[in-house]
């Protein structure tokens, strides 16, 4: 029963590398090009949820990827989708890559060894493995985009902590705005002392 939980969170997970084609879009291209192509997507799938949530239709081959909860409101890669408009909006295009990654590769690592290492459970449910191994995660992620470890340090920490204690909003939108909100503050006061 524990491995097919690991490979129901490793399905799941998969589906968030979309991640990577995002980056690599505005890498490739600009970020009015990368900010249309992720607003018509969310239009896309914002119809989509309405014919699921409000009309019962099934979305065949994926059904089975949604949460329980997430089978009577809004799936996590709604949330996941405004994240990356948010931080592509708002902050600087390395600190953008950062969140975005940041979100998918630390949250999945974090769920993959938390449920299959996971022993010391320290709030929420979640294991101290899947913490420690979302913070390593996410400062490889930072120190790569960045070249600062103070800055990866500190958004790798924030990602942590609100993958850990905020359990009612939903940590698709919460990691990269609140990581990629703070990594921009330090780069702020970086270059004002």
């Amino acid at each position: 029963m524990a491995c097919k939980g690991l490979v129901d969170e490793l399905l799941r997970k998969s589906i968030h590398l979309t991640s990577v084609l995002i980056v690599l879009i505005y890498a490739y291209t600009d970020k009015k090009t990368v900010l249309t192509f992720l607003i018509t997507y969310l239009i896309i799938i914002l119809v989509i949820e309405h014919f699921r949530l409000e009309h019962g239709m099934r979305i065949p081959l994926f059904h089975f990827l949604f949460r329980k909860k997430e089978e009577s409101q809004l799936a996590g890669y709604v949330y996941f989708t405004m994240g990356a408009i948010i931080s592509i909006s708002v902050f600087s295009e390395t600190i953008a890559y950062a969140a975005i990654l940041m979100t998918t590769f630390g949250d999945m690592s974090a769920a993959l060894i938390g449920k299959a290492f996971g022993k010391m459970r320290i709030y929420n449910g979640k294991s101290l493995e899947g913490c420690a191994a979302e913070f390593v995660v996410d400062f490889c992620i930072g120190y790569a985009f960045l070249g600062n470890w103070l800055v990866a340090f500190i958004m790798a920490l924030t990602a942590t902590i609100v993958e850990t204690v905020v359990s009612e909003i939903d940590d698709n939108l919460a990691i990269p705005v609140f990581a990629g909100f703070v990594g921009q503050g330090v780069l702020i006061i970086m270059s004002l002392v």
